[in-house]
């Protein structure tokens, strides 16, 4: 996972990223990403910018996931 989280202007509709939900703390190391695509952006804020992704999960960008 990449240091530097995205801001919400960077991400657009489609694109994939790593999620932490909101119920999670994004400082645990426990926390479970779920990755997939973003359907809705909705704002910035300090955890990573919230979005909903397409499988209707939403919380707090971490990284896009580039394809390899």
């Amino acid at each position: 996972m990449s240091s530097e989280r995205p801001t919400a202007q960077e991400l657009r509709q489609g694109i994939t990223v790593e999620i932490v939900q909101g119920d999670q703390d994004v400082q645990s190391e426990d926390r479970e990403p779920i990755v997939g695509e973003v359907a809705t952006i909705y704002e910035d804020t300090p955890e990573g910018p919230e979005v909903e992704l397409k499988n209707g999960v939403g919380g707090h960008v971490q990284s896009v996931v580039h394809d390899e």
